[in-house]
């Protein structure tokens, strides 16, 4: 970026999740978060109100309605979100010059039968409507040429207001208060601690690397195998066993392969991506259960 960090205006939209709150810890007095109902990113007058109001450098939208089983019975609010939400948040940036921050996910993949990672070239195949609007705000966001798209997956970091957990705290939770658990075993993918994706974001923005990346922590591990990774590390003896997305009955489509690559990243000399069992460590020392 022309300016330095220090002088930078960073305006974070979906502050209360996880990775707004992250951002806003990281970038300290440089960040102005907003959430619900001031930072509403589906009404295109609040955006512009607040834009007016913050002058902004750089716009990082965190917001996403991420709900993926409610999206099948909320399909208008889903898309106002996760398509719309950007748009109008592109259209903006646009206006002023400055660049987009927009977070996508390993679920524009959900429909495609490839079993290798997937790189920024192949063909998105989303099924569900929650792929389904993500795929289209990365379509409305392309447009501008100060965007990054950051595909990623599985997020975990420290609650926020608005998100009282995540994956590794419920299992946390019921590996502790239960004798039995099921869990999926059937769908690959690498879950993403926070704070990494966080550094490797600023990196790019910093080096105004715009387009499309994927960023996840590497390797790839199952959601069964996550949790046997976190009863481990806790110490948690439970009995936990293996099924299939179709024994679990989820209402909407799940990937059952949607590793993604990250070499395009990587390629840039960013700070490493941490493997999922490195990232997950980190996470558990840094985060005790509550």
């Amino acid at each position: 970026m022309e300016q330095e960090r220090g002088v930078m205006k960073y305006l974070i939209f979906g502050q209360g999740g996880q990775l707004g709150q992250e951002f806003c810890r990281r970038l300290g007095r440089d960040a102005v978060g907003v959430d619900l109902p001031e930072g509403d990113v589906t009404d295109r007058y609040k955006v512009a109100d607040l834009f007016a109001q913050v002058q902004p450098d750089v716009v990082i939208n965190a917001a996403a309605f991420t709900a993926v089983d409610a999206a099948e019975k909320q399909p208008a609010i889903c898309r106002k979100v996760n398509a719309y939400g950007p748009l109008y948040l592109v259209q903006a940036c646009r206006e002023q010059g400055i660049p987009l921050v927009q977070y996508s996910t390993d679920y524009v993949f959900c429909g495609s039968s490839q079993r290798t990672p997937f790189v920024e070239t192949d063909a998105p195949v989303p099924e569900g409507v929650y792929a389904k609007t993500k795929w289209e705000g990365e379509k409305n966001v392309a447009g501008w040429e100060k965007h990054l798209i950051l595909r990623t997956c599985g997020l975990y970091g420290k609650p926020g207001p608005n998100t009282p957990g995540n994956f590794v705290e419920t299992m946390r939770k019921l590996g502790r208060s239960r004798r039995n658990l099921r869990i999926v075993n059937d769908q690959h993918c690498t879950p993403t601690w926070i704070p990494n994706l966080v550094e490797a974001s600023l990196f790019l923005l910093e080096r105004e690397a715009w387009g499309l990346y994927h960023l996840t922590n590497r390797g790839d591990t199952t959601w069964y195998d996550f949790a046997q990774e976190i009863f481990r590390l806790e110490g948690i003896e439970v009995e936990a066993a293996p099924i299939t997305t179709a024994e679990w009955g989820a209402p909407s489509p799940r990937p059952l392969y949607s590793v993604l690559d990250t070499g395009k990243y990587h390629a840039q000399g960013g700070p490493p991506m941490l493997s999922w069992q490195e990232a997950l460590a980190a996470y558990l020392q840094k985060e005790p259960l509550s």
